[in-house]
């Protein structure tokens, strides 16, 4: 079995999440919005699929790095394949992400799937078949009845909290919102959350990722007072001394890196450094499911969780496959959005839950997404 061609189609699909002039997504009027669907097939006919943003694969990536590295190989040696994207990173001058890593290496797991029939999740272990969610909220806002003020942010953890969800992170305020960043306001969010919901309910908070070391510190103390169960990038990550001095100066467990670079390397060195408490990776933004098994293994070997970044099917599948992860990060969510409502590209969400807050890990094969073919071709804007 050998790959046969890597392409890429470009389609538009309908969406109601607008980025502001700093690029935080938030609700808005409906546009129309362009995704790219990654296809790897083998020479048997098999396929299988990633989605990014056109971007990220776009068509000098595919053709310099992509096609070069997989054409030709065959998709079970998964981690030799993955080892060689990685060698043509360091000379590519910055133009293989490890984003794009991610979602090539992403189609590769998601086709060995189809072909054995298998969800991905239990290719790599499979630990568990369901995973309790955590809502996690979109950045604050300056829209009425959203999340514009502390008192919004409560009212929406009670619906989340009815919903079924156990625990709730919020993401607090950021420029351009005129008051952002205010320490104080991010706290009395956190306050009015907690009196909302109870001290039955899990909460943590990421919030404005530039906050000096003294400004963190102070929120850290205040979220201690609140029983929050961690907190998450409030400074800037490139910075793993800062890191290792909150740590050290918090009884609350610190949780990094999240946007940090460096795939399982640099985890490692946050482990040494003492700069976090509980480690973090993401299957979308580290360079791939493999890099995040990586990171989890890493973890484990400390003592230490590892709570994997973001939502998705990638993200899914690392959490079903590992023990020491308590939650899926299941959003981002806003009052004036459906969380469950399926994008048009695909039939069903790959990440429904239940009412009493466990998202069950998706049964079909590969990856798990129930993609709308049809919808992709009949809005297709350029196939590479």
């Amino acid at each position: 079995m050998k790959i046969e061609s890597v392409n890429v189609t470009v389609f538009q699909y309908p969406t109601r999440r607008v980025s502001d002039s700093a690029g935080h997504s938030h609700p808005g009027a409906e546009s129309l919005a362009k995704m790219a669907m990654l296809t790897i097939t083998a020479d048997d006919g098999t396929k299988g699929y990633s989605f990014a943003p056109p971007e990220v694969v776009r068509p000098f990536v595919v053709n310099t790095f992509f096609r070069k590295v997989l054409v030709g190989q065959d998709p079970f040696n998964r981690e030799r394949i993955w080892q060689d994207l990685v060698h043509w990173q360091r000379g590519s001058a910055h133009q293989l992400t490890e984003r794009a890593l991610s979602f090539v290496e992403q189609a590769l797991w998601d086709l060995m799937g189809r072909k054995l029939n298998m969800p991905v999740y239990k290719l790599l272990g499979g630990f568990r078949d369901k995973v309790p969610a955590y809502g996690s909220t979109m950045c604050g806002d300056d829209l009425k009845g959203g999340l514009s003020t502390p008192e919004e942010y409560a009212a929406f953890a009670e619906t989340l909290v009815a919903r079924g969800y156990k625990a709730i992170k919020l993401h607090t305020w950021m420029p351009p919102v005129s008051f952002a960043p205010n320490p104080k306001m991010d706290i009395k969010a956190c306050a009015a959350v907690r009196e909302a919901v109870g001290p039955d309910i899990d909460l943590m908070i990421d919030g404005y990722h530039w906050y000096s070391r003294t400004e963190a510190l102070w929120i850290g103390k205040e979220l201690e007072k609140l029983n929050f169960a961690w907190f998450e990038e409030p400074m800037e990550e490139d910075s793993m001394s800062s890191y290792a001095w909150l740590a050290e100066n918090l009884s609350i467990p610190v949780i990094g890196p999240e946007s940090f670079g460096g795939k399982h390397h640099s985890r490692a060195d946050w482990v040494k450094a003492g700069a976090c408490d509980i480690l973090r990776a993401g299957a979308n933004g580290v360079g791939g499911i493999t890099p995040t098994m990586k990171v989890a293994a890493l973890a484990e070997s400390f003592g230490m969780d590892c709570e994997v970044h973001g939502n998705g099917a990638a993200s899914l599948a690392v959490v079903g496959a590992i023990r020491n992860c308590r939650w899926y990060e299941r959003g981002l969510l806003h009052p004036f959005l459906d969380y469950d409502e399926p994008a048009a590209y695909l039939n069903t969400i790959v990440d429904p839950m239940d009412a009493d807050g466990f998202v069950h890990l998706p049964q079909g094969p590969g990856l798990g997404e129930d993609i709308n073919f049809a919808y992709i071709e009949a809005n297709t804007v350029s196939h590479d």
